[in-house]
């Protein structure tokens, strides 16, 4: 990593990742969050790994909101956030 970078602060990669990937589009497609970065990949993981997500019905599992500018997801009937970095290191529930 450079170290301008970690002199301004950021300390790993998925903190850089943030900056430069942000989430275009979120949905639930066969069990599986989906999730449109603004480089054209796509992210997905399955509902299971989500307490909240996994005992939810589709239609909470696919009302999501794009927050924090694109760096993370909420789903405002479950009252769960999830920043795409933690996605990004596994972390799928709080």
């Amino acid at each position: 990593m450079p170290e301008i970078l970690r002199e301004l602060g950021f300390n790993n990669l998925y903190m850089v990742a943030e900056l430069l990937f942000k989430a275009t589009k979120a949905w639930c497609e066969d069990n599986k969050i989906c999730i449109l970065l603004s480089d054209s990949k796509e992210i997905r993981f399955p509902v299971d790994l989500n307490l909240k997500l996994k005992n939810a019905s589709f239609e909470q599992q696919n009302n999501i909101e794009i927050i924090c500018n694109g760096t993370g997801l909420h789903w405002p009937d479950l009252d769960e956030d999830l920043s795409l970095s933690g996605i990004m290191e596994g972390r799928y529930s709080v």
